[in-house]
């Protein structure tokens, strides 16, 4: 015989007004949403509302600059302020966090205006707003160390960046974006230290040596090149590879003496590494519960490039 079961009559009540609820709610938001964007601007010319998104950018009230900017565009598509109140858009969406909407509205600027006299200002932004998008709410208030994070948008930025030096070697905004490209460069080297490090504690020597070869040959100049070839002299002679340890040796001795993988005579301190870590003799007899060690890696930021480890 089938079991029947019964809902009391107060939970099935319940459950039809939350559901009653929810569904208003839903409907209101639409609602009063789309009044509140037909309300805005409304019955206002195009330099009224011009000016009025401009007074809300310089006030800073950056999401409400925004929604006129949008009126502005919707309604004056042609007008004598839809370039400059897109090129404005971009910088309502950028301050406002709105990064998404604010790379697709650069793209389309540069899409549709490729010949505007203020078309870097657009490329420009795209690297801007990649950069800004390296620091969470959490990294402004936390000491996160953001090379540890993944470097998808310090990559964006650092091509974006490269693109808008290419093509406006001489704009106004090329110094400041070379400067943040160093910044860059010297994050993403340092990123891939860390990835070293990584395999070193996981003892995969081949891996992290090519890592630290990797920052030596392609990011010459960086902070985080002691450290390359730090990686690749300890790499190679875990690897038993002495020449090639020799090498790196000689060459981290000749650019980088006070580094603290090489001892006072300049060679490279030995470590007794297993499973990735340096273990101690008093580690060992105890089995591991004393004189804990410390995982095999390098991280001369403090000496080298003393910026980027704040």
């Amino acid at each position: 015989m089938q079991k029947i079961t019964l809902t009391h009559p107060t939970k099935q009540l319940f459950y039809i007004v939350s559901f009653s609820l929810l569904l208003f709610s839903l409907a209101g938001c639409s609602f009063f949403g789309d009044r509140e964007e037909e309300e805005l601007g409304a019955d206002m010319q195009e330099a009224e509302l011009y000016e009025e998104a401009s007074s809300l950018l310089r006030s800073s009230q950056y999401n409400i600059a925004a929604g006129y900017l949008q009126v502005l565009e919707a309604n004056f598509p042609f007008g004598a302020y839809a370039e400059q109140s897109q090129l404005d858009l971009i910088y309502a969406y950028f301050r406002s966090a709105q990064y998404v909407a604010a790379t697709t509205t650069a793209d389309r600027f540069i899409r549709l205006h490729p010949e505007h006299p203020n078309i870097d200002y657009a490329y420009y932004m795209r690297g801007l707003i990649s950069f800004n998008q390296e620091t969470s709410f959490l990294g402004n208030f936390l000491p996160l160390d953001v090379t540890n994070r993944d470097p998808g948008s310090a990559r964006e930025s650092f091509s974006y960046f490269s693109e808008f030096l290419a093509r406006f070697p001489n704009s106004q905004y090329a110094p400041d974006a070379r400067k943040r490209m160093i910044y860059l460069r010297n994050l993403l080297a340092r990123h891939e230290i860390n990835v070293a490090n990584y395999y070193f504690e996981r003892g995969a020597y081949l891996a992290a040596t090519n890592r630290g070869r990797y920052v030596v040959e392609s990011f010459q100049g960086s902070p985080a090149v002691p450290d390359g070839l730090a990686v690749m002299a300890q790499g190679y002679t875990l690897l038993d590879m002495p020449e090639l340890a020799q090498n790196s040796v000689q060459v981290l001795r000749e650019n980088y003496p006070d580094h603290p993988a090489l001892d006072e005579n300049g060679n490279l301190i030995s470590r007794d590494i297993e499973g990735g870590v340096q273990r101690s003799w008093l580690n060992r007899i105890s089995f591991g519960i004393l004189d804990q060690p410390e995982q095999l890696g390098f991280d001369t930021r403090e000496m080298y490039d003393p910026g980027l480890s704040q």
